[in-house]
């Protein structure tokens, strides 16, 4: 039996636009209105936890409100040919929600929460957070988000995946987060690059081929290259 070939699949931001969700940062350096680091970061729940809670409120009901676009969907088909793995920054779920069963969050997920005393204590979590909810030892609850300043904990997951694969695609990011941004870098020298972005950065390696499209509309041309293989 042939054994399938792996594919890394690395989406940002971009992947989930199409479904409604809003790029982290708008053009002014804002999120929702909000700076950054307001809601985004240790000092800034901690100057204020109640607005911050409620950020990440809001964008937990929208989640209840969007569906996973053409571009998700199309990944997830993509594993009755393939070996898929998903690693993605963003902190929604429609990936899942799309049909995908290996995915990576890196930057946490906006339908979990965690103990601020213990960060392992992490459970699902589909309602609002609210002061005053707090984990079995008395501890505040907060987002199951890597914010602004903190470690990425699954990063050396990530590194492992991508040191695998077979070909690499790149989806709706760009390519300025770190470590995240990194993680192109740890698959084999001779791996195939997809990048697929509406407006893609610039990368300066040869294995890259760029397909300067929206998500839904790259993957599409992306799996006519993918017949090559």
């Amino acid at each position: 039996m042939q054994i399938k070939k792996h594919i890394v699949v690395l989406t940002g931001a971009g992947m989930s636009a199409e479904s409604g969700i809003k790029t982290f940062r708008d053009a002014d350096g804002l999120w929702e209105g909000h700076d950054v680091m307001e809601v985004a970061s240790p000092q800034g729940f901690r100057n204020n936890p109640g607005l911050v809670l409620d950020f990440y409120n809001q964008r937990r009901r929208q989640l209840k409100e969007v569906n996973p676009n053409a571009a998700h969907i199309a990944l997830a088909d993509l594993e009755k040919e393939y070996n898929i793995s998903i690693v993605t920054q963003n902190v929604d779920d429609l990936h899942e929600r799309g049909g995908s069963k290996n995915v990576l969050h890196l930057h946490g997920e906006l339908r979990k929460i965690r103990s601020t005393g213990n960060p392992t204590d992490i459970r699902d979590w589909q309602d609002d957070i609210n002061l005053g909810d707090v984990c079995d030892n008395g501890y505040q609850l907060r987002p199951h988000i890597v914010w602004f300043g903190e470690d990425v904990p699954m990063i050396e997951k990530a590194v492992a995946i991508c040191e695998t694969a077979d070909i690499l695609v790149i989806i709706g990011t760009s390519m300025q987060v770190y470590p995240a941004a990194s993680l192109m870098n740890f698959v084999k020298s001779t791996v195939p690059i997809y990048y697929i972005d509406s407006k893609p950065a610039d990368i300066n390696n040869s294995n890259v081929t760029v397909i300067p499209e929206l998500a839904t509309s790259g993957m599409q041309k992306l799996l006519k290259e993918l017949k090559k293989y």
